[in-house]
């Protein structure tokens, strides 16, 4: 199995040492695993999409408003 190496802020390291029963790599791995999941189900229904660039920019961009308009309203 390949080993990857990564760079935190020792501020994060110092937090992390004060839980060493947790396998923080599995942690990471975990994560990484989801995050690949999530990108080949994206990667899959924009495979089957007709949408343009610019349409998902605009629709993007509406859903935007509309949250924006929700989150003042509260």
């Amino acid at each position: 199995m390949p080993n990857v190496t990564l760079a935190i802020p020792e501020e994060l390291h110092e937090k992390m040492k004060k839980h060493s029963e947790i396998r923080w790599s599995e942690v990471v791995r975990k994560t990484i695993t989801e995050k690949i999941e999530d990108m080949e189900m994206m990667e899959k229904l924009v495979s089957k999409s007709r949408l343009t660039k610019n349409d998902v920019e605009e629709l993007a961009h509406k859903i935007n408003g509309e949250v924006f308009k929700e989150l003042n309203r509260r």
